[in-house]
C-alpha cells in the first residue's frame, strides 16, 4: 500500500473498532457473538434486540453520518475562506442553523410533536436558511474594501456566532419547561435521542451533497488563491463560492437537525487530513470526512460510557478536546499546506 493510502486505512480501521467498542459496551455489555446473531436476526434475547437495534445501532450510524458531514463541510470552509482555522462552529454556521431551528421548535411547540416525521424532516431546511444567513452576515462584515478578508473572518463569525448564540438561548428560553429541556439537552450535541428517524433525516443531505462536494475538489484548492488571480484565470467568483458555500452549509444544517451543535470537529479533522495527504481537496476531502467520523464515534463512546451512570453529551467531550487544540494552533500559526504535497 501506498503511503497516501495509509491514512485512509488507519482511520477506518479506528472507525471499525469505535464500532466494536460502541456495540459491546455500555451499561449492558453484550459479546460479539450475540451481536453478531442479533443483527441476523437469530437471536433468541429480546433485551438484545432492543439494545442492538433501538439504542446503539442507530446511534453508532448517526454518529457516523454527523462526523463525516461534519469533517467534509469543514474541509471545504477551510479552503473557501483560506484559513486554517476556520470550522463551521467557529464561523457562526452552527449557531445561525441553531437559531431557526430553535425558531422552528418555538413556533410549532404544541402544534406538531417536535419528534415527529415531518418536525424531524423539516428541521434541516430551517438549518440551511439560518447556516446561509450566517455565513452571509459574516462574509459582508469580512469585506475589506470591496474584497474578501480571511484574516478578518474569525473575528467577525466570533462575534457573530455569540450573538446567534444568545438569541438562540432567548429564543428556547420562552418554551414551555418540556420543549426547553429537550432543546437544551439537543443544543449541546447530543446523539441520546438517535434513531432511525434521524437515519432518513440525514442520509439524503449527505448522499447528495457529499459527492457533489468532491467533485468540486478542484475548484476548492484554486480558492486558495486571491480574488485577483481567480478573476484572472475567469472564475465566476461569486457564483462558485456561493454554490460551495450553500453546499457546505448544507450538510452543517443537516447535523445540526438531528444532533445539535457539535464543534470543533470541522476544525480538526481538515486539519489533519491536510497534515497527512496534504492540501489537494481530492485526497484531502474524503480523509477528514473518515477522522470526523472517528472524532463523533470516539466522543460519543467516551461520553457514554466513561461517565456511567450518567451521560455526557459527544458535543461535551469533543469541546473538551477541541478547545486547547484551537488554542495551539493560533499560537503555533500553522497552516494546512505544511502536509505532503
Amino acid at each position: 500500500m501506498s503511503r497516501r493510502g495509509l491514512p485512509y486505512l488507519v482511520a477506518l480501521l479506528l472507525a471499525a473498532l469505535l464500532i466494536y467498542l460502541g456495540m459491546t459496551n455500555g451499561e449492558l455489555d453484550v459479546s460479539v457473538p450475540e451481536v453478531l446473531k442479533t443483527l441476523l436476526g437469530i437471536s433468541q434475547n429480546s433485551d438484545f434486540e432492543l439494545v442492538v437495534f433501538q439504542f446503539r445501532l442507530p446511534r453508532i450510524v448517526l454518529g457516523a453520518m454527523v462526523g463525516f458531514a461534519l469533517g467534509l463541510s469543514g474541509a471545504a470552509v477551510q479552503s473557501l475562506t483560506r484559513n486554517p482555522l476556520a470550522d463551521p462552529g467557529i464561523l457562526g454556521i452552527h449557531s445561525g442553523a441553531s437559531l431557526f431551528v430553535v425558531l422552528f421548535m418555538f413556533s410549532f411547540q404544541g402544534i406538531i410533536s417536535l419528534t415527529g416525521n415531518l418536525a424531524v424532516m423539516a428541521m434541516p431546511l430551517f438549518g440551511i436558511i439560518g447556516g446561509m444567513l450566517s455565513m452571509s452576515l459574516i462574509y459582508l462584515l469580512a469585506q475589506n474594501r470591496g474584497s474578501f478578508d480571511p484574516r478578518r473572518l474569525i473575528l467577525v463569525g466570533i462575534a457573530v456566532n455569540l450573538g446567534f448564540g444568545a438569541m438562540t438561548m432567548y429564543v428556547s428560553l420562552k418554551m414551555n419547561p418540556q420543549d426547553f429541556e429537550r432543546a437544551a439537552m439537543w443544543l449541546s450535541g447530543n446523539l441520546n435521542t438517535a434513531n432511525w428517524l434521524y437515519i432518513q433525516t440525514i442520509l439524503p443531505w449527505l448522499l447528495v451533497l457529499a459527492p457533489l462536494l468532491w467533485g468540486q475538489s478542484r475548484r476548492l484548492d484554486l480558492l486558495r488563491l486571491n480574488d485577483d488571480s481567480l478573476v484572472g484565470l475567469g472564475m465566476g467568483l461569486k457564483q462558485t463560492r456561493n454554490i460551495l458555500l450553500g453546499m457546505s452549509v448544507g450538510l452543517t444544517a443537516a447535523t445540526v437537525a438531528v444532533a445539535g451543535t457539535i464543534g470543533f470537529v470541522g476544525l480538526i479533522a481538515p486539519h489533519i487530513a491536510y497534515r497527512l495527504v496534504g492540501i489537494h481537496n481530492r485526497l484531502a476531502l474524503p480523509l477528514a470526512g473518515l477522522l470526523g467520523m472517528v472524532l463523533v464515534l470516539a466522543g460519543d463512546f467516551i461520553g457514554r460510557t466513561f461517565f456511567l451512570p450518567a451521560q455526557l453529551p459527544v458535543g461535551v467531550v469533543i469541546s473538551v478536546i477541541g478547545a486547547p487544540y484551537f488554542v495551539y494552533l493560533l499560537i503555533q500559526g500553522s497552516k494546512p499546506g505544511r502536509g505532503r504535497a
